[in-house]
This record gives C-alpha cells, sequence and structure tokens, in this order.
C-alpha cells in the first residue's frame, strides 16, 4: 500500500505570539519543513481584536499552504490563569479557522509532542528545537521557539496522527461494507 505525503499547519497558541510551521511527510520517514512563522499581537490591544487578527492570519496562511489538516496544542493547566485563558482562546480560534475551511483538526498534548519528535515526554524547549532542526535537516533553529514548536505539532501528527486517521478511515470503510 502506497503512503501519499501529507501536508500539516501545526499551531502552537498564544495570544501575544502564535507558532505556525507547515510541514508534509509521511509517517516514519523524514518530514520537509514548508514554512513557518509566528503571528504576533499587541498586548495591550483589545481582546476582540487580537482574536480577530490571529483568525485573519490563520485563515491567509490555510488558503496559501492548502494543507490537509490542522494540529493544535492541547491547552493544558497552569499557574497563571491569565495566560492558559489568553492560549485557550487563541486554540479555539486555531480550530475554528480550520473548521472553517473544512480541515480536519487534531489536538496534541506539550507531552504527545514532545515524546513524538525527541523520544521523551519531558523534553525541554530546547531537546525540541534541537530534534525539529534535526528532522527537518534545517540549517538553523526554527526562532522564536514558538515556530519550532509548531512545527513539532506538525511533525507528531505526520506520525502519529497520520496513522491514526488511516485507521479511523479503514475502519470507516469497513463498516459501510457491512
Amino acid at each position: 500500500m502506497q503512503v501519499r505525503q501529507r501536508r500539516v499547519l501545526g499551531v502552537d497558541p498564544g495570544l501575544t505570539r502564535c507558532g505556525v510551521g507547515v510541514v508534509e511527510g509521511v509517517p516514519g520517514r523524514p518530514c520537509v519543513m514548508v514554512d513557518y512563522t509566528v503571528i504576533g499581537s499587541d498586548p495591550d490591544a483589545d481582546l476582540a481584536d487580537r482574536l480577530l487578527h490571529l483568525d485573519r492570519n490563520l485563515a491567509e496562511l490555510i488558503a496559501r499552504h492548502q494543507p490537509e489538516s490542522v494540529a493544535v496544542e492541547r491547552v493544558f493547566s497552569q499557574h497563571n490563569v491569565r495566560t492558559v485563558m489568553g492560549t485557550a482562546q487563541a486554540a479555539a480560534v486555531a480550530v475554528l479557522a480550520a473548521a472553517r475551511a473544512g480541515l480536519p483538526v487534531r489536538t496534541y498534548t506539550p507531552s504527545e509532542v514532545k515524546a513524538a519528535v525527541t523520544g521523551s515526554g519531558q523534553a525541554d524547549k530546547k531537546q525540541v528545537t534541537t530534534m525539529v532542526t534535526r528532522l527537518l535537516r534545517l540549517d538553523a533553529p526554527p526562532r522564536p521557539a514558538d515556530a519550532a514548536d509548531a512545527l513539532a505539532l506538525a511533525i507528531c501528527h505526520i506520525w502519529r496522527g497520520g496513522t491514526r486517521d488511516r485507521l479511523s478511515e479503514a475502519i470507516r470503510t469497513a463498516k459501510g461494507r457491512q
């Protein structure tokens, strides 16, 4: 069975800095970086304007890169409620932008992403950035770390989520034949 290459847009959500990375690949093989960026917003700007700015930028990136799916980091509990609220709002905007474009969305915990790219769910940001640089055969590490995290999310989805998607599709197909 020929496994076809997939294009995934990864989103490391943040209200002030939202990392976005686009990667192509197949499970078990080296991936290729297509693009990465960080969408920033002014912390002093109105919340509605910041969320709208993020939505417009994500919609433009989805339209430009035509991913087949979107991977978003699942928000986890933090001690700073204000930070987690902004992260959750940014994650919701990313999920909505993908849904509006008709794309499937998967969420991954930070530990799942770290384990996928480094082999350890306890890896630090530097280790993730180092492995993303190595796995994508980049000349220099993606900066800032939000961009590296977004690329790591896309790699994680290609290697793990792509397999899940194919299994789900096979099950749906098998059920349809019964």
